[in-house]
């Protein structure tokens, strides 16, 4: 029998990307697509959102993709099978908005792209899907048999033009767009700059626009307010409100701002841990 929070399986996906399968049978119950769950990896980590990618109820197993970018994620990365988290709570957040009978593009970046892949698969149920996801290059690549199996229509992108177009996935966007191709919908999921740069693109077609913020998170109940965004001149909780929001409305210099309010103690807790690690 598996514990609570034991990993059952850990994979490299792209070159520090990994995808890791947790027992959390709570969780795996309640799960639906566009919502995420916190982790702590050890009694004196930081409490971290990370996106639920995939979950099976009857199996008790959630599925996370991370990239090891940051102490946390170094340190997730590291887990091996069989050993447990410290702490994993959720799933919260609010499911993602159901249409019927319309065509969405989804766009995803990076570790974005197994972001959307629950979102695809609910949304393709009833609607036709056209995904675009981007790379920086053909090496990075993940998730795209995955995406192709819930999507009508896959659009590649790599920064280099290795495999697919070559630009950005805001660039793939505004083609498909330009090209006369209507859409009811846009989900986008990725970097902060990345998802601004893509609602700039669909605010001239007045295309409803939903993003996924990323904003720091800690409670996940909205008591901390760490998560606070700015829509529409307006203060809410990714955790409470989201993570879902129009994107033509969200603040995204405030949000990007925000990301980086820890990056110099962030860069400081990574060095002594990589100092420790190789003494």
């Amino acid at each position: 029998m598996f514990k609570v929070n034991e990993i059952l399986m850990k994979r490299q996906l792209a070159s520090g990307v990994k995808e890791i399968i947790i027992f959390a049978p709570m969780v795996s119950r309640a799960a639906k697509a566009g919502q995420f769950i916190t982790i702590m990896t050890d009694e004196k980590g930081e409490r971290v959102p990370m996106t639920l990618v995939d979950w099976s109820a009857t199996e008790g197993w959630i599925k996370i993709v991370i990239s090891e970018v940051g102490l946390t994620t170094l340190k997730l990365g590291s887990k091996e099978v069989g050993e447990t988290l410290y702490y994993l709570a959720g799933p919260f957040g609010n499911p993602v908005s159901e249409l019927n009978s319309s065509t969405i593009i989804l766009v995803g970046g990076g570790v974005g792209v197994p972001a959307i892949y629950p979102i695809a698969r609910s949304l393709s149920r009833n609607n036709t899907v056209i995904s675009i996801i981007g790379y920086k290059n053909a090496n990075s690549i993940l998730y795209e048999r995955e995406i192709g199996e819930v999507s009508d229509e896959v659009i590649i992108a790599t920064d280099d033009g290795s495999k697919g177009q070559k630009g950005f996935t805001s660039d793939a966007l505004r083609e498909l767009l330009d090209s006369g191709r209507k859409a009811d919908a846009v989900w986008v999921i990725g970097p902060a700059m990345m998802m601004k740069a893509c609602s700039e693109v669909t605010r001239p077609y007045a295309i409803k626009t939903f993003a996924s913020l990323n904003s720091i998170t800690v409670c996940g109940s909205g008591m901390c307010g760490a998560c606070r965004v700015s829509v529409g001149g307006k203060t809410k909780y990714t955790c409470m409100d989201g993570p879902e929001f129009d994107a033509h409305e969200v603040n995204w210099d405030e949000l990007i701002l925000r990301l980086g309010a820890y990056k110099e103690e962030e860069k400081r807790a990574l060095g002594r841990y990589i100092l420790r690690s190789a003494n």
